[in-house]
């Protein structure tokens, strides 16, 4: 399950709060605590607010 950390950061990344470098920086600081479906999840998200 997604905390809500992790929902709050989701947001700010896809209203680009975030610079991409900075928004990597924060993935990778909870990823290891992410199932492979929330990582997926994310990643996709990644790819659709910073394409």
């Amino acid at each position: 399950m997604i905390t809500k950390e992790v929902r709050e950061w989701i947001q700010k990344v896809e209203r680009r709060q975030y610079s991409y470098e900075d928004a990597m920086y924060e993935f990778s600081r909870f990823a290891a605590y992410l199932t492979r479906d929330e990582l997926k999840l994310i990643k996709n998200k990644l790819e659709q607010s910073y394409k």
